[in-house]
């Protein structure tokens, strides 16, 4: 027919023959009743699809010459399209079908079992129809029904569950619907279904579970509901600022219990219980964040920055931190491997690194470190060295260099004693032996001008380790540092008992005296030693106050020193063990006027610093306004502590009169380098 000229006879032919037939088994579909109204559908559209396939062989010589030349719709089309007119969106089809089908989805979410394979057939007859008829006639209401249908449940949900049952239902949600587009709806629809319930369920419900009362996110934070953070963290990161909403409550509640524990009193009358607990708080959110938020970067960021916040809440946390170094490395780390000492000094270097005053620790740091290599208390010269290695790894070799030079000393002088008594060995005798550290000046913290008068035995001995250490080192002044050693005494106490006695230099002195007399006022043995009051009263007192280290007696007996006390040795003393070290009473953190000196030397050694960086600045700059300045000076020394702008601006002034600087004569903020 085409090749005699009746192409358009034929194809109208078809057209009308096709939607006859249509029109027929239209009205077949419309009169089944019940389930067999889809399962009628279903199989008449297997049927037409049958026939069209047949239609377009027979066809085919059309199809391919006369079609294409007069742009008219390929016989395949034409038959989805007719079936589409004639039966999907027919009157009385239309609106049927589509309740059918949404009325089933909300079976199957109520729990009821559906026959997904026909519901699969249907679904794909509406793709095969064309991406507009699957949107137009089935997505879009299904998307709206379903909207609405998530948006009374959560409503009910909410009114009757806590959070963490809350969230187990939205994400129960969220896998039926994922899993119902994998069994029967096209692939694109499960983008938008998981819209629509993580914006009814999740993100428009977000400030009321995360706030909600006894089981919201901070309740879950306190509990270690590491399951049901999780679950929160995966449900909100797929809405709007649902991460930002988790992080900002998290921060909040992490910078109000920091904030209590850093000004609780009871807390801070222990240095090392106060660090532990921050560590422990540390170790707690850094579970939170590894187990439940997937080691967010975001939650770590905020987690320091909340630390940083609240530590520097409390000025003496540099102090306490170096405390806690001190005790563990005294003997805290007896008997642990060398894994968990690493372990225990990473997590102090962490705390460390939130300290806005890190020369505070460093002084600190540098009297603990005294101490403990002159009293030979130290658990591990590893541990030590581990420690300022990682300093120095953290804050450069300026910051380590005097802490290193403190152990070159205490070698050179194991080194400088050998010399002394192979020089000496003869003359010394049995009288006292003598262990002397020679200190450099720079790298310790040392005092200076502290008196003491030295017993004569020990006058003598000194004398000659000094010649012999000047006669060896030309140019070098000694100055001792008695407030710093030791001393073991032998003491026989009334009946006979002998006990040796590991005392303080200022200890030893005292004791001494009593070879001499029986009964010593305060200020008699204040006058012989001439030790500072405040020491005095310290070494006393645990001298004649400590219960099981009561060497002396004291009348008034009382717990304080007074000038008018009267001392005696005590006959009666008694130790289970013959060698007894007798401790000086003090004060674990820093007295008050203690705290207001080592401030003060603090706030002198920062003088250098803010006019070196000054200088440095201004050196590359040649001119730059007053609040840039402050600015880059700031950013220059955060490392080592947080300037003051006030004390950088009488820096300026400092230097400006010593002819570093000088002021614009136009505008007065502006400074120029003068060469």
């Amino acid at each position: 027919m085409v090749l005699h000229k009746f192409g358009e006879k034929l194809y109208s032919g078809l057209v009308f023959t096709i939607t006859f037939h249509l029109q027929r088994i239209s009205k077949s579909i419309e009169s089944a009743q019940g389930d067999l109204f889809l399962e009628e559908l279903n199989r008449q559209w297997a049927d037409h699809n049958k026939a069209l396939q047949m239609i377009r062989d027979i066809l085919m010589y059309m199809d391919r010459t006369f079609i294409p030349s007069t742009h008219k719709t390929p016989v395949h089309e034409l038959g989805l399209n007719l079936w589409r007119d004639n039966i999907v969106r027919s009157s009385n089809i239309q609106m049927r079908l589509l309740s059918t089908l949404l009325e089933l989805i909300l079976k199957e979410r109520d729990g009821e079992v559906i026959n997904r394979g026909l519901m699969r057939n249907i679904i794909k007859m509406f793709m095969d129809l064309g991406p507009s008829v699957y949107q137009e006639d089935f997505e879009k209401p299904f998307l709206e029904i379903s909207a609405d249908f998530y948006r009374a449940e959560s409503q009910k949900f909410i009114e009757c569950c806590d959070c963490g049952d809350y969230l187990k239902k939205a994400e129960k949600r969220l896998t039926e619907e994922i899993e119902r587009v994998s069994h029967y709806l096209d692939p694109k629809t499960e983008a938008k279904i998981t819209n629509v319930v993580e914006k009814e369920m999740n993100e428009n419900h977000m400030p009321r579970l995360v706030h909600m009362e006894n089981s919201g996110l901070v309740n879950m934070l306190l509990d270690d509901k590491y399951e049901d953070l999780r679950r929160m963290y995966n449900l909100f990161r797929r809405v709007t600022n649902g991460l930002a909403t988790i992080r900002d409550v998290m921060t909040s509640h992490i910078r109000e219990i920091g904030k209590q524990l850093v000004t609780d009193p009871e807390k801070l009358k222990d240095p090392v219980e106060f660090v532990q607990c921050l560590l422990n708080e540390k170790d707690k959110y850094d579970n939170v964040i590894i187990l439940a938020f997937n080691n967010d970067k975001t939650f770590q960021n905020a987690l320091n920055s909340s630390f940083e916040f609240f530590i520097n809440l409390n000025p003496r946390s540099p102090e306490f931190i170096s405390l806690f170094v001190d005790e563990k490395l005294r003997k805290g780390l007896k008997g642990v491997s060398e894994e968990d000492v690493e372990v225990i000094l990473d997590k102090v270097m962490m705390l460390f690194r939130y300290l806005q005053e890190k020369d505070v620790f460093e002084k600190y740091y540098k009297q603990h470190l005294a101490k403990r290599l002159l009293s030979g208390k130290t658990v591990s010269d590893d541990a030590e060295r581990s420690l300022i290695v990682k300093l120095k790894t953290e804050c450069g070799y300026q910051f380590t260099s005097k802490l290193e030079g403190m152990f070159t000393d205490m070698k050179t002088s194991q080194d400088t004693m050998q010399g002394f008594h192979t020089a000496y060995g003869t003359e010394l005798g049995d009288g006292p032996s003598l262990v002397v550290q020679v200190l450099t000046t720079g790298s310790w913290p040392t005092q200076p001008g502290v008196t003491c008068n030295l017993p004569a035995e020990l006058s003598a001995l000194c004398e000659k380790f000094r010649s012999y250490y000047l006669g060896t080192h030309t140019g070098r002044r000694l100055s001792w540092q008695t407030n710093m050693g030791t001393a073991d005494l032998k003491a026989t106490f009334g009946k006979g008992q002998k006990h040796e006695l590991n005392v303080s230099t200022y200890q030893m002195c005292v004791l001494m005296l009593f070879n001499n007399a029986d009964r010593l006022m305060y200020k008699e043995i204040e006058q012989a030693t001439e030790i500072p009051s405040s020491d005095l009263k310290r070494c006393l007192q645990s001298l004649a106050c400590v219960k099981g280290k009561n060497v002396l007696r004291k009348e008034p007996m009382s717990k304080d020193i007074g000038e008018d006390d009267a001392f005696f040795v005590n006959d009666k003393f008694t130790s289970k063990f013959y060698k007894v070290k007798i401790g000086t009473v003090v004060a674990q953190k820093e007295s008050e006027p203690e705290k207001q000196e080592t401030r003060q030397r603090v706030e002198e050694d920062r003088k250098p610093q803010i006019e070196a960086a000054i200088v440095r600045i201004m050196k590359s700059r040649k001119v730059l306004d007053h609040n840039n300045i402050i600015a880059e000076v700031t950013k220059q020394l955060q490392s080592r502590f947080l300037a003051n702008p006030g004390e950088i601006k009488k820096r300026i002034e400092s230097l400006i009169e010593r002819d570093f600087l000088e002021r614009d004569n136009a505008d007065r903020r502006l400074y120029r380098y003068l060469a």
